[in-house]
């Protein structure tokens, strides 16, 4: 009796099996994912490059009178000179150069609260730039300079009866002088430096105590300097100081009932 050939086993895959043993496809992001990363990568980025500026104390070679070529002179006595210039009724024109010599003369401050051991004022000084003046106060944070300031602008508003009234504006103007007229630009001001950084005038907030403070130190000239004057004003370099209410000789500011 001949023996019939055994049938080959013959396997059949579920549909389960099949489906996986195939590639699963890979999910890819989508293209709004993609673009909040990218956002938040360029953040990121830029808040570290700010604060590696922030602590670059800003170059300060240009000032006059705080270099090696000043060492050794002497500054006037800034306090008796603005006297003499308001009760004696005479203009008075004080350079860059004088102002941080007397400034390195005379300044006795220093950084209190809990910072205080890391922390202490060396020096300020003024810059003088036009329609402007930055005043820097340079630090001194566990050995390494570091410096913060603040743009002052000076606006004059001269009544009929001859007699000015004296504003000081703490910002150094707008971010965008090609277009001063437009919202942004009247909003968006410049409020002085963290390190190399120029930072909108609500940051300099932060550090508007230590100014109090040095303005405090110097309360006696600032009075005599910005309310006693008549005429005021700001140019590269120096700061011309006219008493005389018609401010003869020379008045940057127009006329009765002009603005400045």
């Amino acid at each position: 009796m001949s023996t019939l050939p055994k049938p080959d086993r013959v396997c059949y895959a579920s549909p389960q099996m099949a489906n996986d043993t195939q590639e699963s496809p890979k999910p890819r992001g989508s293209c709004l994912g993609k673009l909040v990363s990218l956002f938040t990568f360029a953040g990121v980025a830029g808040l570290g490059v700010a604060v590696w500026f922030i602590f670059q104390p800003q170059d300060m070679s240009d000032l006059k009178g705080t270099g090696v070529s000043s060492s050794g002179t002497k500054a006037r006595d800034l306090r008796q000179v603005l006297k003499n210039a308001v009760n004696q009724s005479f203009p008075l024109s004080l350079t860059e150069e004088e102002i941080n010599l007397y400034l390195k003369d005379t300044l006795e401050a220093k950084q209190g609260g809990l910072l205080e051991p890391f922390v202490t004022i060396t020096s300020a000084r003024v810059r003088l730039e036009k329609e402007r003046a930055e005043v820097i106060i340079v630090r001194s944070v566990m050995g390494r300079p570091f410096t913060t300031s603040m743009y002052f602008r000076i606006e004059q508003l001269v009544e009929l009866n001859d007699r000015s009234v004296t504003n000081v504006i703490r910002d150094g103007g707008t971010y965008f002088p090609q277009m001063p007229d437009s919202p942004i630009a009247q909003k968006l001001m410049k409020g002085g430096r963290f390190g190399q950084l120029v930072v909108p005038q609500g940051f300099s907030l932060l550090v508007l105590p230590s100014f109090e403070k040095l303005a405090g130190v110097y309360k006696g000239e600032l009075s005599s300097a910005f309310e006693e004057m008549s005429r005021i004003t700001v140019e590269e370099g120096k700061l011309v100081l006219d008493p005389r209410p018609d401010g003869a000789g020379g008045s940057a500011l127009p006329g009765p009932g002009g603005t400045f």
